[in-house]
């Protein structure tokens, strides 16, 4: 069967440094590990013909479809604070971009498909286990309301790559709203290249900001908007425990979704200095640290636009700390608007940060599981307090917090009918616990077994709903199974 995507490749369209053209390496022996039929809809792609043996080609790298412009984009990037002016796609390529059926454009890429010029000499490659993490945390995040790039398709290729062992090879098939970076003007900042970063400038406000075009300084309206989505993002990654691990400003999309899942988690016990990946060792990229280095990533991407947003060095400087100056508000306006909808709050009070920030600390303090803790504030609503309680060491620490928070309810001039369930549709039950994680990654890599992550993929795709047969997967890790590192796919 023909495989139809229907490509309209505006990045690819670019001319300048951004990108450089190149195929996908073929693989020896591709097998069809999942496709997503519900985001092959959205794209308006077929997913039958997706699980053809033409689709495996092009899914594997085999095959590049009739309209696909095959780039590796360029970039660069603070990793671990330090600047390097040249990264780039060194194991993924951008076959193109759609208009979905929403009229969105998304890119489509392939992860794990070769070496490019961006390599460095590295394999290109991807190894399964990284790739079955992306693949099911990203479309944990999706089914959690959470802005987030995609998972199409996973394929095995049938060759090993060479880590710390030979491992399984595998493929990751990406869906973004773009590919573009706070790195990416970075790489064009640093060569000095402003007509390049006025044209960049100029894609993303016409793709993702088109309101900005009509400001009276567009740059400058670029700049606010990223900084508001940035904000909602993390304000959004905190509210549910989750860690991105590796914060780098080339991990950081200008869109405004989740991007680059590498040593990523979920937190089971709640402790605001959880850090889970291996290469972290300084604790830089922390949970509680995420909202800081989000605005440290923002100063990187307002330095790098400044030329653009005045002829005048001093007044540039003075737009771009502007606009950076509203970020702490539109994070915490984001993170206290959600932690409202977790407690049953419809209404905003001056005490409701400390009430919030005093169950944190509680938690803390008591190893509180952060999910299951919300999760049963609804079932203390409906007048069965004892699974919140048993989430505490102290049941009685949470009896004392808890009476603050039943009269912050009676302040509510709305009635508490519904009021439970409204907190069960923000507060999940079900997220991709680390355990679960690496469980479905080592049947898949160890004996081929897929069982583990189609489970795990069935119960994160309704991760709000009760699902009683199922609730094994809501539990935390027994002590025996805890996981507390998580390493980077290269």
């Amino acid at each position: 069967m023909a495989i139809h995507i229907p490509f309209d490749n505006s990045y690819a369209r670019l001319r300048g440094p951004f990108h450089d053209r190149v195929l996908p390496t073929p693989v020896s022996a591709p097998h069809l590990i999942a496709v997503n039929r519900a985001l092959a809809y959205e794209l308006a792609i077929d997913a039958d013909s997706l699980t053809t043996a033409d689709g495996l080609a092009v899914l594997a790298g085999n095959s590049v479809p009739v309209g696909a412009e095959p780039i590796a984009t360029a970039y660069a990037g603070h990793q671990f604070g330090n600047f390097t002016p040249q990264l780039g796609d060194g194991r993924a390529i951008l076959l193109g971009e759609v208009v979905d059926r929403s009229g969105a454009r998304r890119d489509i890429q392939l992860k794990g498909s070769g070496p490019t010029v961006f390599s460095r000499r590295g394999d290109g490659r991807a190894a399964l286990g990284p790739v079955l993490r992306e693949y099911i945390i990203s479309e944990a995040m999706a089914a959690l309301g959470i802005p987030t790039t995609r998972a199409l398709a996973a394929v095995t290729t049938g060759d090993r790559v060479q880590r710390e062992t030979a491992l399984p090879g595998a493929i990751l098939t990406r869906v973004a709203a773009s590919h573009i970076r706070v790195g990416t003007f970075q790489f064009l900042a640093a060569r000095g290249d402003v007509e390049a970063l006025r044209q960049l400038a100029d894609h993303v406000i016409a793709r993702h900001y088109p309101d900005a075009a009509g400001a009276s300084n567009p740059y400058r309206a670029l700049i606010d908007g990223v900084i508001a989505r940035q904000a909602d993002l993390v304000a959004r990654w905190m509210l549910v425990g989750f860690i991105h691990g590796v914060m780098n400003t080339d991990n950081s999309a200008v869109s405004g979704e989740t991007i680059d899942y590498g040593p990523c988690a979920f937190m089971d016990a709640y402790d605001p200095a959880t850090v889970f990946s291996s290469i972290d060792r300084q604790g830089r990229y922390a949970y509680q640290n995420q909202p800081g280095i989000t605005h440290w990533n923002l100063v990187r991407l307002a330095e790098s636009l400044l030329p653009l947003l005045d002829a005048d060095q001093q007044t540039s400087i003075a737009q771009a700390n502007a606009a950076l100056g509203a970020f702490p508000d539109y994070y915490e306006t984001a993170f206290l608007a959600g932690m409202r909808s977790k407690l049953g709050l419809m209404t905003a009070l001056p005490n409701d940060l400390a009430l919030v920030q005093n169950l944190l600390d509680c938690m803390a303090a008591n190893s509180a599981d952060f999910t299951l803790t919300f999760r049963h504030l609804s079932d203390a609503l409906d007048g069965d307090a004892t699974p919140a309680r048993d989430q505490f060491i102290d049941p009685q620490a949470f009896d004392r917090w808890a009476e603050a928070w039943r009269v912050r309810l009676t302040e509510e001039p709305q009635h508490d009918a519904g009021r439970a369930g409204a907190m069960r549709r923000v507060n999940p039950l079900f997220i991709p616990r680390n355990h679960r994680v690496e469980a479905a990654i080592e049947a898949a890599v160890t004996r081929q077994d897929f069982a583990p992550f189609e489970a795990l993929m069935q119960v994160l795709s309704r991760p709000f709903d009760d699902q009683p047969k199922l609730r094994a997967f809501a539990e935390p890790p027994p002590a025996d199974q805890r996981v507390f590192q998580t390493f980077c796919g290269t």
